[in-house]
């Protein structure tokens, strides 16, 4: 069976929360219990649930960890390196995206005190950085969002009236169903039978003979009718 570390049997990185490592065992688990394996399938769940059993009950435990870490640390690579070596990756993808052509990781150097070729392991690893990175941003993002909404909230619960301002999306909302109540107006009025119905409810009620004569005097008075 191919050799790997704690990290790896559970797929995350070096650098995972412990919020990561739980969330990880929960679906390994899941997806390796052995009942739910059958035949050959089965003994090997079992393998690899007893790989993830001691990977789990090593990386939760905070001191267990540490110790741990220790003991691989010459094959963990610095921040700095991590940043270089994620901005190559993005390069390549770029680059495989114009040419359409297969691109080779290991052709990929890291300059960490020697020139040695990125194996398989650490471009796997940085990957699983790039997807850790991504749920710690939506996390961060959800509870922006969370106390945004409970401070609005709480200002509404005190009484205050809450006005956002109005953007060009918002303007061009109101400009559009302005400009569909009017075309369904015209259509209206072009009808003989409802224009007829219209013209008799506007003669045989008084308000709405008013309101109506007010609106025609406003436009004629804006654009100088007679």
């Amino acid at each position: 069976m191919e050799k790997k570390n704690y990290y790896d049997w559970l797929e995350i990185s070096k650098n995972a929360s412990p919020e990561v490592i739980d969330k990880a065992y929960k679906a390994l688990v899941k997806k390796y219990h052995p009942d739910l394996q059958e035949g050959e399938n089965k003994l090997k769940a079992e393998e690899i649930i007893k790989h993830i059993n001691e990977a789990y009950a090593i990386l939760s435990d905070e001191t267990k960890r540490k110790q741990y870490d220790e003991t691989i640390k010459e094959e963990t690579i610095s921040r700095e390196d991590y940043d270089r070596l994620q901005e190559e990756l993005n390069t390549m993808k770029r680059q495989s995206a114009t040419t359409n052509h297969q691109v080779n990781y290991q052709n990929y150097n890291v300059n960490n005190n020697a020139n040695d070729n990125i194996s398989n392991e650490n471009v796997q690893s940085i990957e699983r950085e790039r997807q850790d990175l991504e749920y710690q941003q939506q996390l961060e993002n959800a509870r922006r969002k969370a106390y945004h909404d409970a401070y609005i909230q709480e200002l509404k619960s005190r009484g205050y009236r809450i006005r956002y301002k109005k953007t060009f999306k918002d303007y061009l909302r109101i400009f559009i169903v302005i400009f569909v109540i009017i075309i369904c107006c015209i259509i209206i009025w072009m009808i003989p039978f409802t224009r007829e119905k219209l013209i008799e409810f506007y003669q045989s009620n008084e308000v709405i003979k008013w309101i109506v004569d007010m609106i025609i005097n406003i436009f004629k008075s804006l654009f100088n009718i007679q």
